[in-house]
């Protein structure tokens, strides 16, 4: 089926305004073992592919994928992308493709993997494939891909014109990957419904309420789910969480576009990667924003139900081993200047933070991200939390 975006007058910005959705993938194939039936698929895209991979991901295509490829009489030519998908990756994966004259870019891998991919194939105007090896995203389905620096901090994203047009879920891939990715997966999935709901929730729009109100069901199964799914891989119920994470994330932000899928928890994130760098991966950065996020609102609205939230979030990230605190993401001897870096790049004018129906203060966003875990009847942060006080804490 070919990739289908819808076209409207659905923007909240202005009635006039023209918002393009790309909503999903061309295809999804998914099940158990389906990688070894996948390379006629792949063919009706191309003959010449170049497959993306990272350092561990590129080995495990010697035995898992090449040989597919081979067997469908595809000339395949396949590269590391590096440390990350930066600027560099990106112009040495283009001339490597040109070089090969590849028709059909196949990315192979985890969420930084899929997005190079992705964009590599977007500036070429190619066709893209995405097969993920963990479930630590939702890369494999969106149209968009974040740009890092080659030390792991962020940059940017770019809004592609498409969906992947071939997405391959292969189950028995993905339970090679560390448990950790999976944890991190729901992390970032489980997020779409905090900033979706706080974003869009009021919105009057027939396909904006529908990815709220999706996202609300997305966060339902993780909160249910999540524990029985990481104690049995490869079961119905892990299956079902990966294709929370993998797909149906993917889903919230095809269908509501950039409004559904980004708040402050990303904004977050974002920061937190200018001084952290490849210490820990994107979902748990996110999972612990949505905490920043949560103690925000209980903060700054006094949101009693953000509270309770952030109480029950706690008690299933601990369940999971999601992070709760700067520590979990190995930032215990954060100094006082780094978070204030973290906040600043968290709070730049083309931040998503600003999606927030309320203005944050920069001591307003450091405090909440140093008190993530305090009790729900403490007093608000940001009155007993002085810069001296806070730079103890830190």
């Amino acid at each position: 089926m070919a990739n289908r975006s819808l076209t409207g007058n659905l923007s909240t910005q202005t009635s006039n305004s023209l918002l393009t959705l790309t909503v999903a993938p061309g295809k999804v194939m998914r099940g158990s073992g389906i990688l070894h039936s996948v390379g006629k698929e792949i063919a009706r895209w191309g003959s010449r592919p170049l497959l993306v991979a990272g350092n561990s991901t590129l080995a495990m295509t010697h035995k898992s994928l090449q040989p597919i490829l081979a067997k469908a009489n595809l000339v395949t030519a396949a590269s590391n992308y590096g440390v990350d998908c930066c600027e560099a990756s990106l112009q040495t994966l283009k001339t490597t493709a040109q070089e090969h004259q590849a028709d059909v870019i196949i990315g192979f891998g985890g969420g930084k993997a899929l997005d190079t991919a992705k964009l590599v194939a977007h500036q070429l105007q190619l066709p893209v494939v995405t097969i993920p090896t963990s479930a630590a995203t939702c890369a494999a389905w969106t149209a968009l891909s974040n740009v890092y620096s080659e030390t792991g901090a962020f940059l940017y994203d770019v809004a592609l014109c498409r969906c992947p047009d071939l997405l391959i879920l292969d189950y028995d891939l993905i339970t090679t990957a560390p448990p950790r990715t999976l944890v991190a997966g729901i992390g970032d999935a489980i997020a779409k419904w905090y900033e979706a709901s706080v974003s869009s929730g009021n919105s009057q729009q027939t396909l904006i309420i529908s990815a709220v109100q999706q996202a609300r069901v997305l966060r339902d199964i993780l909160l249910q789910k999540s524990a029985t799914a990481l104690q049995a891989p490869g079961s119905e119920t892990w299956q079902e969480v990966v294709d929370a994470t993998v797909l149906l994330a993917g889903v919230i932000g095809g269908l509501g576009g950039a409004q559904c899928r980004t708040v402050a928890a990303h904004a977050v994130h974002n920061g937190l990667t200018h001084i952290c760098g490849h210490g820990s991966i994107h979902g748990e950065k996110v999972a612990y924003g949505i905490l920043v996020q949560l103690r925000l609102e209980e903060m700054l609205q006094n949101n009693q139900l953000a509270a309770s939230g952030r109480q029950q979030l706690l008690k299933f990230y601990a369940e999971i081993g999601l992070p709760q605190k700067l520590d979990d993401l190995g930032l215990g001897n954060i100094t006082l200047g780094e978070l204030q870096t973290a906040a600043e790049i968290a709070l730049n004018p083309q931040s998503d933070i600003h999606r927030l129906p309320f203005t944050v203060a920069i001591e307003q966003l450091m405090a909440a991200m140093v008190s993530t875990t305090a009790p729900m009847d403490s007093k608000d942060v940001k009155n007993r939390v002085s810069p001296r006080e806070m730079s103890q804490e830190v």
